[in-house]
């Protein structure tokens, strides 16, 4: 087999038409041996190449007789000695960090192991080599072909205030749908498909963020249990998409696969943001198995705790955390995220335990090297980036605090907005500051309300069928004794006691429903829902299903009369949403205390239709609060350079238990309150219902109720 020196950069194996470049950085191994198998069942490698070139750190070697499809793996010597932050073990094959396809998936076994492996509980026997060899099981890398037919592919690039996020998991979105084909569900195709794209345009949705595709593992605790990482948080590959979502289930169809499905959303205007995992890896803690990252560079690779030798230092709740204060950690995460950009062809991410990859030492550090590189590429700075801002960490909690260019999961939006409609008291004041942008959160840093991702619920936690309907966490089937997931006191449970088949309670958990989505849809920042709960989807009262291959994720596409009125309520409000300029704007509010009439562009009412005074805001008890958006006093430009105009609006939250008559504010000009809609009803009204100046309208308890202002003449109010 001929081989040439090549070239350190780019990592990775990578193909340019006549031969296969080689490239692995490792600054503290003493020789790396490349492996090369024949097929995904081969019991070992037919041939070894040993690489001789070594530049900055990186080791490589180009071989013009390899071409893509080929197979491979890593043997890399270095000292074994866990106490100084070795791992080397050359009994073991390793997945290169930059593969761009994985052809042969992880088989547990003790095999998998560094050490010499009895329980994975005993630090005594981390200190022991283990000397069995593992090619005949260990994961495997391929080279790809990277070519791809994009035609007139283009990012659709949604304006951040024009934005509305869909979080779907590939197989959940789709493996039920009767309407796609069998084979397709469950898949970068059956995502793609024509009857998932109608749903998700209908719907209203914007941009569709994945849960994680990267390639991963099932820790073997799980699969001890009969269970799986389901999600997807537990990442083996941060360069090659998962093979389980292929039609085939194989790499050589995977990358094909999640290019055309990218096509198929960019061309109906859809953005795909995809949900990473760089915080942490899939080899866990230091009992965990030695796959890539261990045994190429274990210690420039992770965070090793200072005061426990030989350990990691946690920061996920996962086992490790990356080492970010490594620029070579810091580089693979960059080209992994240029990769997704520019091959890929996607539009954005969202960086999940996103504080853990701020923390330069020990402490959250808002300008740690990472957001500085970030900011200055030219690829990364131009895609949409959203961060979990919490890590487990101490001061992991960073809800306002990341730097310009990036958006939030706004955490105190989620509480605040579900305790209110669960009925606590003292929240008129939190609420009025989340629905109108958080301008406390991200005014002070020169952003806008759109780095507020807004949302009731997400993956983590219960959908939004089960936050009406439970009081208590059900996680049983995770086999942890109900221990596992977030404790009741901290989900705010918006549950309505009694009977699932009781009309009534049925009847209530709707509305609450209604009005749980009604206020995300009217609050200034980017709306996010979690898939499925526009259908319903119940996980029974799961709230950690990270772990279930099953109908608790799976959507249900068999909607009852109830389900298809809320979705299409759902429908109805996103676009209505869309058509309100005072629902998506770019700057905050003014925060003149002047009304509508006087220049003002927010205001708020009580319900004798009179702005909120000081022993309102006050008011404990206060638990109905009215939004006046001004369209008249939107001062953003259009698109076209032209000035944007919209209507009035006028929307009243009632978290009481209590009916509540309201008098309708008092205008100023000639005009009326439309009646648009009201969540005591099941959709949106049909028939114009008109209100005059300083009418009385009866808000139902637990309800939303809004109201267009139309300027109209004397003479049309006269005719009626």
């Amino acid at each position: 087999m001929r081989i040439w020196p090549g070239k350190s950069y780019p990592l990775g194996a990578t193909w340019d038409g006549a031969g296969v470049n080689f490239a692995i950085f490792s600054e503290h191994a003493e020789k790396v041996v490349l492996c090369f198998f024949d097929s995904i069942s081969a019991k070992s490698e037919y041939a070894r190449v040993t690489l001789t070139e070594y530049t900055d750190n990186v080791w490589h070697a180009y071989l013009p007789d390899i071409r893509p499809g080929q197979l491979y793996g890593y043997r890399i010597y270095g000292p074994y000695n866990p106490l100084a932050g070795h791992f080397f073990n050359p009994n073991k094959i390793l997945l290169d960090p930059y593969a761009k396809a994985i052809a042969r998936d992880l088989h547990w076994d003790t095999q998998m192991f560094g050490y010499h492996y009895k329980t994975g509980k005993n630090y005594a026997e981390v200190l022991e080599l283990d000397i069995r060899d593992n090619a005949n099981i260990a994961p495997l890398s391929a080279v790809i072909d990277s070519e791809f037919s994009w035609g007139d592919d283009y990012q659709p690039n949604i304006p951040w205030n024009k934005t509305i996020i869909y979080e779907a998991h590939i197989k959940s979105l789709t493996y039920l749908n009767n309407k796609i084909q069998p084979n397709l569900r469950g898949t970068y195709t059956g995502l793609g498909h024509p009857e998932v794209i109608a749903h998700l345009k209908e719907l209203g949705i914007t941009a569709l963020e994945l849960m994680p595709i990267h390639h991963k593992i099932d820790e073997w605790f799980l699969i001890e249990k009969g269970l799986s990482n389901y999600w997807g948080y537990n990442t083996l590959s941060f360069f090659a998409p998962d093979n389980r979502y292929a039609v085939l289930a194989d790499w050589n169809s995977a990358v094909r696969e999640f290019k055309t499905m990218v096509r198929a959303l960019h061309a109906s205007g859809i953005e795909v943001i995809l949900d990473v995992v760089y915080n942490h890896t899939a080899e866990s803690d230091q009992f965990g198995p030695t796959l890539s990252f261990r045994g190429i560079d274990n210690k420039a690779y992770y965070r090793m705790d200072s005061k426990r030798p030989g350990y990691y230092q946690d920061f996920t709740g996962c086992g490790n955390s990356l080492n970010m204060t490594h620029p070579r950690v810091l580089q693979l995460i960059m080209d992994s995220l240029r990769y997704w950009v520019l091959e890929m062809h996607v539009d954005g991410f969202r960086f999940d335990l996103a504080s853990a990859l701020a923390r330069e030492l020990f402490a959250v550090d808002r300008l740690s090297s990472f957001f500085d590189i970030v900011h200055q590429d030219p690829v990364l700075s131009q895609v949409k980036l959203i961060a979990e801002p919490w890590d487990i960490g101490e001061g992991g909690y960073q809800v306002g605090n990341f730097p310009v260019l990036w958006t939030e999961w706004n955490g105190r939006y989620r509480d605040s907005i579900r305790k209110f409609w669960r009925g606590d008291a003292g929240l008129i004041g939190e609420v009025a500051t989340r629905v109108s942008g958080s301008s406390d959160l991200y005014g002070a840093s020169s952003r806008k309300p759109y780095a507020s991702i807004n949302f009731i619920t997400c993956h983590d936690g219960f959908t939004l069928q089960d936050l009406v309907s439970y009081d208590h966490k059900h996680n049983e089937d995770n086999k942890e004794n109900n221990q596992d997931g977030e404790n009741n006191n901290h989900s705010w449970n918006c549950g309505i006691e009694g009977p699932s088949d009781d009309a009534e309670i049925k009847k209530l958990r709707f509305r609450q429903k209604r009005n749980l989505i009604s206020t995300l849809m009217f609050s200034a920042g980017v709306p996010m829902l979690s898939g499925g709960d526009e259908l319903g989807q119940t996980q029974w009262g799961n709230n950690n299903s990270y772990c279930q291959d099953n109908r608790f994720n799976w959507y249900n596409w068999d909607l009852t009369a109830e389900s298809t009125d809320f979705l299409q309520f759902i429908k109805d409000l996103i676009n209505f949403r869309k058509s309100q300029p005072v629902f998506c704007r770019r700057k905050f509010f003014n925060g003149i205390k002047k009304s509508i009439y006087n220049g003002g562009d927010l205001t708020w009412y009580n319900v004798q239709g009179e702005e909120l005074t000081d022993n309102d805001w006050k008011n404990h008890n206060l638990k109905t609060l009215g939004v006046c958006l001004a369209g008249d006093a939107i001062d953003e430009p259009g698109e076209q350079g032209q000035r944007i105009k919209g209507d009035t609006i006028l929307y009243y939250l009632n978290a009481s238990d209590y009916r509540v008559g309201i008098k309708l504010p008092e205008k100023r000009y000639l005009a009326r309150w439309e009646l648009v809609m009201d969540t005591r009803y099941d959709s949106f009204l049909e028939k114009t219902e008109f209100f005059a100046s300083q009418a009385n309208y009866l808000l139902e308890a637990r309800s939303v109720a809004l109201f267009k202002l139309e300027k109209v003449s004397l003479k049309k109010i006269i005719g009626g």
